[in-house]
């Protein structure tokens, strides 16, 4: 028995023992029953003054009493009770502040609580209480404060809360259990300040009564499920300062009484159905510091009015359907911080006055028609550090000072018709990080001052018309992992220098005049995953080195002058998935039988060559879908497989010594010329007997041995394995014994935006990708009502599955190959496909685990390509899944691959913990980032408390892991995503915390006997940055 239950124990025994001695009286008594009620010791330490020999508990921790001796106040927070409401303390008729938050609290709350008649503050936030808020609360008719958010009460607000006059403070946000309409009784409440009902079901219009509250300051009601207008009769909420009432599906125009509001600070109400004009009216509210209308459909233009505005400090209009000019007044707001016009209808010239916002970080007017040169004002803005402005119509020069911000890490202006030179001046932008120029028409060389910009990740200059050679200088940008410079006139050999690029995961110089041979020391780059050198001038031989480039997926050095054999090294590429194209060159000799090892390979072409011998080893690759030989000088039979007999005869003509079908290739039609099989050729099949009306239209992505009636006709309810946002999931045998997983979707709504097509999104994404940790997608399916998506069955299901279902325990090595290989699939997303896949959407659900453990990131259902802009676009769909959210996206609804960052550390988080991001068995029912920060930074306790008590004892020589990979969560879910690692960071931090192979035979067998690498200790000092809080923005009161 513990201390602490022996102390207890012996103050029970003293009361039993000697009545007669003991001068407590009733209120201690009552008190010292409910403590007897706590399940855990550790929590009653926390009440050793709570002394039974006292004569009453006026001189107990947390607890005051009145001039008489009663219990007047109740203040308890942070102490983990883990039992239920206090009912022992309603008979305390002079109890005036019941204060119990953060307490992990159960049960209800008694409809009793009605009895405290006294009761002015009334504290129950963040805790796990259930059920209904009583109706009985109208009877407590002091009470101004009653705060009992971030629970998992239910039901309606009950009307009976319009009696409490005195009212002035009510939160109940934060419980999605509560639904219903608000209780227009609540206008009664005069005496209202701050009304918080965000994060719950409450539905229904904001009552036109609440305008008689002339007091309110803050109207809380975000992400819940409002419809209808904003009343007018909002005007005359004369206090009111805070009007947040986002992501809702609010109707109507914006009242132009808000413009009545003289105290209104911030007003969000991005992401509703909101139209008509932005109200002038609102220029008459001096005191606003941040407007976001985001994400509606509000036409018009800005109004002159906002000139006025002299203390806005955020105006976010993004995504709606604005029009006009942006106005010169503009320049007048010299505390503007972030400026967001992105995706509008805004036309004209860029203001030159925009160059008066010194305080300006973030400026985005891309997808919009503007026109004109880029101000050379814009320099003035020293602070800035995101600027997009692609997709305009903007032309002329950049201006040489733009260059000269030292703060400037994101400049993008893609697909607009900027011409002349990049001055030498871009190497003073030494902070620069992303520099996006393509789709342009400047000219002139690329300035070697480039090699300066040591921070440089992405260097885009495609699709302009630069000349000259390409600068050695680049090699000395060693952070960079993308450099495309196709489609320009670029001439010379490609430079030795970018061996240096260890980092580089694209290189696309295609399309250009390069000349030379291929650097033999290419092979150095062993990150790169995607080599496009088509449509040049390059001679000599294909480097062997290539060869050492292991995660290559994409090679296409087409249509140049390369000459001598194909290399085994080339075979030897087992990662080798998506193209290999080595087609019009004067490749000779034979197809190495190292291609044998091809097996993952999808896009073969090795047309217009020379080369001899058999196509025998080519019958090896099992997973080929588009193949073309045609024109070189093979002979013998094709192989005698279903791949190769069912292939068009234009694809092998032009070698007149190759049997095909019995028949020599040169029996073909010369005017054939040979051609690529597209790769998503669309093969048609009759519906099933429910459609039979309709035809299918079957896209396949794999090799495949099955048609689409015979999986249209096992979609039955017994086959039924799983159901999401998007579709129902089924489990399908096909005729070969082959099991797949189809996804059917919810039908396509007809107002649906195409943002929301999850079909599209999906197959757009995974039809493009191949990686051995992301869900391959093997086909799809569309009759224009039914919409299929076909992928490899993963047999364990989904990580959240294995983990909180309980079916297998997971120990410490299947929880550490889960998250590494899932950390790998991310880090594919970001970093290696051009341009980047932004999730939207990562949790536990979306891992799916093979047999070994292996990991499958799935359900693309959400992603995004980082696009035009790169720059964290907004969406009109709500992106992730509560629990997983970055909480940047509450204020700015902008999802970036620091998002997707936050939400996988949440994962590594579950995976420590065993509990679920907002698991019910978290104390006080906080957040998991809220939780673990308390246990470790405030309460100081061990990390082992935080970690599943089960995986200790299974696990337990391996708590030093477990440090070191809490240390890389932590870092993932900083609430600033500015100072998250990148996933490329993520998963080497992971591998370097076990050095040891990755491809793992078993999980039980993963890092026995490893020595932990003292270099992958995270140090404990970034628990403190880290760990913090989710950090809510300013309109987040629930």
């Amino acid at each position: 028995m513990s201390s602490n239950a022996i102390t207890i124990f012996l103050l029970f025994l003293n009361i039993s023992l000697f009545p007669a001695i003991c001068a407590l009286n009733q209120e201690g008594l009552s008190l010292l029953s409910w403590l007897s009620t706590f399940n855990t010791s550790s929590s009653a330490a926390f009440f050793s003054s709570w002394n039974p020999n006292h004569q009453n508990p006026c001189k107990w921790d947390y607890i005051k009493c009145s001039s008489a001796g009663f219990v007047s106040e109740i203040t308890i927070s942070s102490i983990d009770f883990h039992t239920t409401f206090p009912t022992q303390i309603l008979s305390f008729n002079f109890l005036t502040t019941l204060v119990i938050s953060d307490g992990n609290l159960t049960g209800e709350i008694p409809p009793s609580i009605g009895n405290l008649s006294s009761l002015i503050l009334l504290l129950l936030n963040s805790n796990s209480i259930v059920g209904e808020i009583p109706r009985e609360i109208g009877n407590c008719s002091k009470l101004r404060q009653l705060e009992l958010f971030d629970n998992q009460l239910s039901g309606k607000v009950p009307a009976e809360v319009g009696q409490l006059w005195g009212l002035a403070v009510f939160r109940a946000g934060g419980n999605s259990g509560i639904y219903g309409e608000i209780p227009m009784q609540m206008s009664n409440c005069q005496e209202l300040v701050l009304l918080g009902l965000a994060d719950t079901g409450i539905s229904g219009q904001i009552p036109y009564r609440f305008g008689q509250l002339k007091k309110l300051k803050t109207l809380s009601i975000y992400t819940a499920n409002l419809t209808g207008e904003i009343p007018p009769e909002i005007g005359n909420c004369s206090s009111l300062e805070n009007l947040f009432v986002y992501q809702n599906q609010i109707s109507g125009e914006i009242p132009a009484e808000l413009g009545l509001l003289k105290n209104l600070r911030r007003v969000l109400l991005w992401q509703n159905n909101l139209a008509g004009s932005i109200p002038a009216t609102l220029g008459n509210c001096l005191g606003l510091t941040v407007i976001d209308f985001s994400l509606n459909s509000l036409t018009g233009e800005i109004p002159m009015s906002f000139a006025n505005l002299g203390a806005l400090e955020e105006l976010l209009l993004s995504d709606n359907n604005i029009s006009g000019k942006i106005p010169p007044f503009i320049g007048s707001f010299s505390r503007m911080k972030q400026l967001e016009l992105d995706n509008n209808l805004l036309s004209g010239e860029i203001p030159a006055t925009i160059g008066q916002l010194k305080e300006l970080s973030l400026f985005f007017a891309w997808q919009n028609q503007l026109s004109g040169s880029i101000p050379i004002e814009l320099a003035n803005c020293e602070k800035l550090q995101d600027l997009d402005l692609s997709h305009n119509f903007l032309s002329g020069s950049v201006p040489n000072s733009l260059f000269n911000l030292k703060n400037l890490t994101k400049l993008l202006l893609i697909s607009n018709g900027l011409s002349g030179e990049i001055p030498p001046d871009i190497g003073n932008c030494t902070s620069l990080i992303r520099l996006r120029l393509g789709s342009n028409k400047f000219t002139g060389q690329i300035p070697p001052e480039i090699g300066l910009l040591s921070n440089l990740s992405f260097l885009e200059l495609s699709e302009n018309q630069f000349t000259g050679e390409i600068p050695p200088d680049i090699g000395n940008c060693t952070q960079l992992e993308m450099v495309d410079l196709h489609g320009n006139r670029l001439q010379g050999t490609i430079p030795t220098s970018f061996q240096f690029l260890v980092s580089l995961n694209v290189l696309d110089l295609s399309m250009n005049r390069m000349s030379g041979s291929v650097p033999e020391n290419l092979g150095r780059l062993t990150s790169l995953n995607k080599l496009i050198l088509n449509e040049n001038y390059i001679t000599g031989p294909i480097p062997n080195s290539l060869g050492l480039c292991k995660d290559l997926q994409f090679l296409d050095m087409s249509s140049n002058r390369i000459t001598g054999s194909i290399p085994e090294e080339i075979g030897r590429l087992q990662g080798l998935d998506i193209l290999l194209n080595l087609s019009r060159n004067s490749l000779s000799g034979p197809v190495p039988e190292s291609f044998s090892n091809l097996s993952n390979l999808a896009n073969l072409d090795l047309s217009h060559n020379m080369l001899t011998g058999s196509l025998r080893v080519l019958g090896n690759l099992d997973n080929l879908v588009s193949l073309n030989v045609s024109y070189n000088n093979f002979s013998g039979s094709i192989p005698d497989t279903k791949f190769f007999q069912d292939l068009p005869a234009t694809v092998f003509s032009g070698n007149q010594k190759l049997c095909v079908n019995r028949m020599v290739a040169t029996q073909v039609e010369a005017s054939m010329a040979g051609y690529l099989i597209e790769i998503l050729s669309s093969v048609l099949f009759s519906g099933s007997d429910e459609e039979n009306s309709l035809e299918w239209d079957f896209t396949p992505f794999q090799k495949l041995n099955f048609s689409v009636n015979d999986i249209v006709n096992k979609l039955s309810d017994s086959n039924v394995v799983g159901k999401g946002c998007s579709g129902m999931v089924y489990r399908v045998e096909t005729p070969m014994k082959q099991v797949i997983a189809v996804k059917k979707l919810w039908p396509k709504k007809s107002d649906e935006l195409p943002e929301r097509d999850l079909f599209s999104a999906e197959v757009t994404t995974l039809g493009s990708i191949r990686h051995k940790n992301i869900v391959r997608l093997l086909g799809c399916c569309d009759n224009g009502r039914t919409r299929l998506l076909l992928f490899d069955y993963i047999s364990n299901g989904s990580f959240s599955g294995l983990l909180h279902e309980k079916r297998v325990f997971l120990d410490w090595d299947a929880r550490y190959k889960i998250i590494l290989g899932a950390a790998h699939g991310l880090t594919y997303l970001h970093h290696d496909c051009i341009p980047p896949i932004v999730h939207r959407d990562i949790k536990a659900n979306n891992i799916l685990v093979g047999p070994q453990f292996e990991a499958f990131v799935a359900d693309f259902g959400l992603a995004k390509l980082v696009g035009s802009s790169d720059s964290s676009e907004a969406s009109n769909t709500v992106a992730g899944s509560y629990g997983y959210i970055a909480p940047e996206y509450g204020y700015s609804l902008r999802i970036t691959e620091k998002s997707d960052v936050y939400s996988y550390g949440i994962v590594l988080l579950e995976a420590l913990t065993g509990m679920e991001p907002t698991d019910h068995q978290i104390p006080e029912g906080a957040h998991i980032v809220t939780w673990i920060n308390k246990e470790l930074r405030e309460r100081r306790r061990e990390f082992t408390s935080i970690l599943d008590q089960q995986l200790l004892i299974m696990s337990g020589t391996q708590t030093q892991e477990m440090l070191q990979v809490l240390g890389v969560a932590l870092l993932c879910v900083n609430p600033n995503p500015e100072e998250r690692p990148s996933m490329k960071d993520v998963t080497a931090m992971l591998k370097e915390i076990r050095q040891e192979n990755e491809d793992y035979e078993k999980p039980n067998f993963l890092g026995k006997g490893v020595p932990i690498n003292p270099k992958a200790t995270v140090d404990c000092s970034s628990f403190s940055k880290s760990s913090e809080p989710l950090i809510r923005s300013p309109t987040s009161l629930p």
